[in-house]
């Protein structure tokens, strides 16, 4: 009787058995019409208007996954999309970081004198920017410099043989960005893109966000900065686009620039600093930069001779990179003010231009 008792559990441990392996495998069965990760979300699944074929790679069938080389330039690629920019442009893959490890500040140079004056800081200065340290012998001063009636500017570049950018624009493969504020006169934009070049002008006054004025010659609508844009505003509340330089670069997948021409109004300092702390002005074969002196600059403190040694021990930490001055314009059209004051013979306005003497060696 208790022998009957013990045994009479065994078919329902049987069935139990039988109903957990049933379990398992309609388990299995509806995981492979059921994926375990959540369907893409709109904006990853549908390609941008105008971007066919960018950035993308086709997973199965009718489903779209998009591949970026940097999480962290995924936000930055998002707003590129949002923006408007079309693969005609500069739709390319993102680039990887600079190949050296960012720096927090230039070096300075010993001062003139123990003294400290901004006579002798100022006399030192104005030798520098107003010496040549490489001959150039090649420069177009009717195509490539303007019309000195339109502008009284001569934003110079060197088409010697020696510095490549010459046999760029022959072969139709030269880049230039220009960087502005508002100027009206683009003769040496217009020049550049009617001589081969890709030209890309940046100014955040321009009306549209980007838009190609004739083949080959880009207006953007964008602000250069020497610093990230601020984390607590939301990008879509800022009115204007700022991005620093090296971030367009990477967005654009532009790995060189051979000229780049700025003229910041007093903001030049900043962001010249800002290229060569990143390691951007590698990158960079040629440099045409109006400089400012009637005050001292944006986020550039201390006294008159702090400021005047910071500009010279810039410039020296730009020839250190191996960029050397081979053309210096005094306009003589500006006030002649040097921080304020009416002396030292100085214009309140240069345009130097510098040659990258290492170019393509990096």
């Amino acid at each position: 009787m208790s022998r009957r008792r013990l045994s009479r559990p065994l078919p329902l441990g049987l069935c139990s058995v039988a109903l957990l392996l049933l379990l398992l495998l309609l388990g299995g069965f509806w995981g492979s019409w059921c994926p375990r990760n959540p369907p893409p979300s709109r904006e990853e699944a549908l390609p941008p208007a105008g971007a066919a074929g960018a950035g993308r790679s086709e997973v199965g069938a009718g489903r779209v996954t998009y591949v970026r080389s940097l999480k962290r330039d995924r936000p930055a690629a998002r707003a590129q999309d949002a923006e408007g920019l079309g693969p005609d442009c500069c739709r390319s893959p993102l680039l990887q970081g600079r190949r050296k490890s960012l720096r927090w500040h230039i070096a300075l140079q010993p001062w003139v004198s123990p003294r400290h004056s901004l006579e002798e800081e100022a006399a030192r200065f104005l030798d520098y920017i107003s010496s040549s340290q490489v001959p150039c012998t090649n420069m177009d001063e009717k195509s490539l410099m303007g019309s000195s009636e339109e502008t009284q500017e001569p934003w110079a570049v060197c088409l010697d043989n020696t510095f490549h950018l010459a046999r760029q624009m022959h072969t139709r493969q030269c880049r230039i960005y220009s960087v502005g504020l508002g100027s009206g006169d683009k003769h040496f934009e217009e020049e550049m893109a009617r001589a081969g070049c890709e030209v890309h002008y940046f100014d955040p006054s321009v009306k549209e966000a980007h838009v190609l004025k004739r083949e080959g010659y880009w207006h953007h609508r964008i602000s250069i900065d020497w610093r990230d844009p601020n984390p607590a505003i939301a990008a879509h509340r800022q009115p204007i686009t700022t991005k620093k330089l090296g971030v367009i670069m990477n967005e654009f997948g532009h790995r060189k620039i051979d000229v780049l021409k700025a003229d910041l109004e007093s903001a030049e300092w900043k962001i010249l600093e800002n290229l060569i702390l990143e390691n951007v002005i590698e990158e960079i074969g040629q440099l045409v930069f109006a400089i400012h002196l009637h005050w001292p600059g944006f986020e550039v403190s201390g006294g008159d001779n702090d400021v005047v040694r910071y500009w010279y021990s810039l410039l020296k930490e730009l020839e250190l990179t191996g960029f050397k001055l081979f053309c210096s314009y005094k306009n003589v059209n500006k006030p002649q003010i040097f921080l304020q004051k009416q002396a030292f013979n100085a214009s309140s306005s240069y345009i130097l231009s510098w040659v990258n003497t290492q170019w393509g060696q990096h």
